[in-house]
């Protein structure tokens, strides 16, 4: 057996696992493991923590014991995001439903658009739990179509693809699928759907250069080209944790629909690409424990040269 089926294998057996654990475990078990990536900082805990310097420093700096004390924070958000995906299956998804709608704001945005046929491309930073703001989608607006860039394993892969499937997305694979991904995500918009994308991170390495929290950044096209070419509406979503055990456990936030400028596509999709740097810039600095970016995003990091995405978005 290769190590890519071991590793699939083991990530299988452990996603079942985890299912069957009392919900004190695998909250202690969760945050056991995120306290021991944290103390071996490796290359991704470095590299959060790089991140986060720079919106500190464009925000608010922190003392160093503050510092590492959001750190900690937001080692530990990271492994609540993997322990609800993991065990979502197992859960009162209604209730959870539920509880992601109580803490939802702005939905009006993405309603007066479907109901006029126009479709909804929402951009999303990687925080908070996005796989939950999904059931949203697929409860009040008849389901939603996103994108998931291919990992390895494969059976990593589709494990996530069987999941988001089972609560109702239509996934479709960023590469080596029938069809190119932006004909169906045309065709989703154009039929008035909603589309909900990852934005934060470019996996091309050719995407859109904006300011990012003082910084040069590119960011993908994909959204604002999306809703120039098909005059859907661009939004975008804040999505954090709230404190556990609450009514407002997930907290969803959509923007009023982005202005689209410009006479000429380039120039429309640059503008409004930027518009999003600005709107995530804004919600990370709120809650920034919740934003898992363990990539390099800026062009003047030495960790960025080189590198293309890796992960689960």
């Amino acid at each position: 057996m290769q190590r890519s089926d071991l590793i699939g294998r083991g990530t299988e057996l452990g996603w079942h696992a985890a299912q069957r654990l009392p919900e004190p475990v695998a909250d202690a078990l969760f945050r056991a493991a995120a306290d021991r990536m944290l103390h071996r900082a490796g290359p991704s805990i470095r590299q959060l923590a790089r991140n986060l310097g720079r919106v500190l420093a464009f925000r608010a700096p922190l003392d160093r014991d503050e510092f590492d004390r959001l750190l900690r924070d937001a080692v530990r958000s990271y492994a609540r995001y993997w322990k609800e995906t993991v065990r979502l299956a197992a859960m009162d998804v209604e209730a959870v439903t539920d509880a992601a709608i109580a803490g939802a704001e702005g939905l009006h945005h993405i309603s007066a658009a479907l109901d006029t046929g126009r479709g909804v491309v929402l951009a999303l930073p990687h925080t908070g739990n996005w796989d939950v703001s999904g059931l949203i989608g697929t409860r009040m607006f008849g389901g939603l179509t996103t994108v998931a860039e291919r990992v390895k394993p494969e059976s990593l892969f589709r494990r996530f693809l069987e999941h988001r499937s089972s609560i109702g997305m239509e996934v479709l694979p960023l590469t080596g699928g029938d069809v190119p991904v932006t004909t169906v995500l045309t065709q989703r918009l154009r039929a008035g759907r909603l589309v909900c994308l990852p934005a934060d991170r470019d996996l091309s390495g050719s995407g859109i250069e904006v300011d990012f929290f003082g910084g040069r950044a590119t960011m993908p096209p994909g959204p604002a080209m999306l809703a120039a070419r098909t005059g859907a509406d661009l939004c975008t979503a804040e999505v954090n944790f709230g404190p556990p055990g609450t009514r407002g456990t997930w907290r969803n936030v959509v923007s009023p629909p982005i202005p689209l400028h410009g006479t000429r596509l380039r120039q429309t999709v640059t503008d409004a690409t930027q518009q999003i740097a600005h709107a995530f810039e804004r919600d990370i600095a709120r809650v920034p424990a919740d934003w898992h970016m363990m990539q390099p995003l800026w062009l003047d990091d030495p960790a960025h040269r080189g590198r293309r995405g890796t992960g689960t978005a």
